[in-house]
């Protein structure tokens, strides 16, 4: 099978996806299994730069063709709606011509940009066209995720391509009832989650030194989700004995400047955390599987997250998740056996979960073997390949 993987916000370089950040990585690790199972793989890319090659290659049997105007000086680096918006008729042409003279068997947009991109170019080609949105704006504007009227282009377009493509792949049972009530037609909806390399994640490995405490971990943006580990902070503080990593915002170094973590600072020192709370600052991708087998617990109190993937990477490692009953994570945890669960904006409850846990190594190491076999055996991109290789049967069927 051809198969065309419409990434417009992505830039993937040659290179092993542990190499590569965030959305990036995961487009190279989807792309590569999807060729390990045989078939072909074409990724079409944002150009970005006007020095940036016109086709490279990511992995045996997967090419990358960036495509699309490059971008100004002025935009360098932009990957914002707008102005991806602005590209998706200069991106999609190329997208036409090319598949003209060598049809893929089928399209796979990621994002609704790519969508209207992959929509308008196989228009008149009569190849089937499947849509992942990875976050849709409806759940981002209820989360508060954006400002209001920001975005009403895509909330307004997101519905129309979940109607008009021939299959969307959600990554959560959430989503899966937002894309329902947005009017596309359940049949059409496989839910398919984000995958994780268990390979990369696992309990084996290097782990970074620690101390006699129990150690929780989270990774999480300062800036939008201060609210949320305020909440975690004031959980710790009734937590003795145990010690708080929080990986995310910008560089260490450059923490002291920045306003968001120095709001949390002086709300650590009000609760008198001194001495059990680290600030990590931003975490690389070959950073994070050693810090997360250094916890004893994850915890996650986002209140929105539209994959939870960080989750999936602690289990993998083996080390269970306390995470808020919301969203993507009701679907990656299982309540009472790879971690627990609890609703969002509960300090005083989360503290009492942390200490039931800690108190009890063997349920501890018994969630840890769950969580382990959980992430192999749901999450690992060989399964996830199979299950989105369904979704392409399917669709090239009806």
């Amino acid at each position: 099978m051809k198969i065309a993987l419409v990434a417009q916000h992505s830039t993937p370089a040659p290179g092993d996806a542990a190499t590569q950040a965030g959305d990036d990585a995961r487009l190279v690790e989807m792309s590569r299994s999807l060729a390990d199972n045989g078939h072909q793989v074409t990724v079409y890319a944002r150009r970005g730069s006007a020095a940036r090659p016109e086709r490279a290659r990511l992995a045996p049997g997967v090419s990358v063709e960036y495509v699309g105007p490059a971008d100004s000086e002025a935009d360098a680096g932009r990957s914002d709606d707008a102005h991806l918006l602005a590209q998706v008729a200069a991106f999609s042409r190329p997208l036409h011509d090319q598949w003209s003279k060598d049809r893929p068997d089928v399209v796979h947009a990621l994002r609704w940009t790519s969508g209207l991109a992959a929509l308008s170019a196989a228009r008149d080609l009569s190849v089937p066209v499947v849509q992942t949105f990875d976050s849709l704006g409806v759940a981002e504007r209820r989360h508060r995720m954006v400002p209001a009227g920001v975005g009403s282009e895509r909330i307004r377009l997101e519905p129309a391509i979940g109607r008009t493509v021939s299959a969307v792949m959600a990554g959560s049972s959430d989503e899966e009832s937002d894309l329902t009530r947005l009017g596309v037609p359940r049949r059409s909806i496989r839910v398919v989650p984000c995958g994780v390399d268990t390979d990369e994640f696992s309990p084996e490995g290097p782990s970074y030194d620690r101390n006699a405490r129990h150690r929780l971990v989270t990774v999480a943006d300062l800036a939008t989700e201060q609210d949320a580990l305020g909440n975690l902070l004031r959980a710790v503080s009734k937590v003795p004995g145990a010690e708080l990593v929080i990986a995310g915002g910008p560089p260490r170094e450059a923490l002291r400047s920045d306003l968001s973590y120095r709001r949390l600072a002086k709300l650590a020192d009000t609760l008198d955390l001194s001495g059990r709370l680290f600030f990590a600052g931003e975490v690389g991708r070959g950073a994070l599987p050693p810090l997360l087998r250094s916890a004893d617990l994850f915890v996650s109190v986002s209140e929105y997250d539209p994959s939870a993937i960080t989750s999936i990477q602690a289990m993998a490692c083996g080390t269970p998740v306390i995470a808020s009953a919301v969203g993507y994570q009701v679907d990656a945890v299982v309540d009472g056996t790879t971690g627990i669960l609890v609703p969002p904006g509960r300090p005083a409850l989360l503290a009492q979960r942390i200490r039931a846990l800690l108190a009890h190594p063997m349920l501890l190491e018994a969630y840890s073997v769950a969580a382990t076999d959980r992430a192999r055996s749901r999450y690992s991109w060989d399964r996830i390949a199979q299950e989105t290789l369904a979704v392409y049967d399917t669709a090239l069927a009806a």
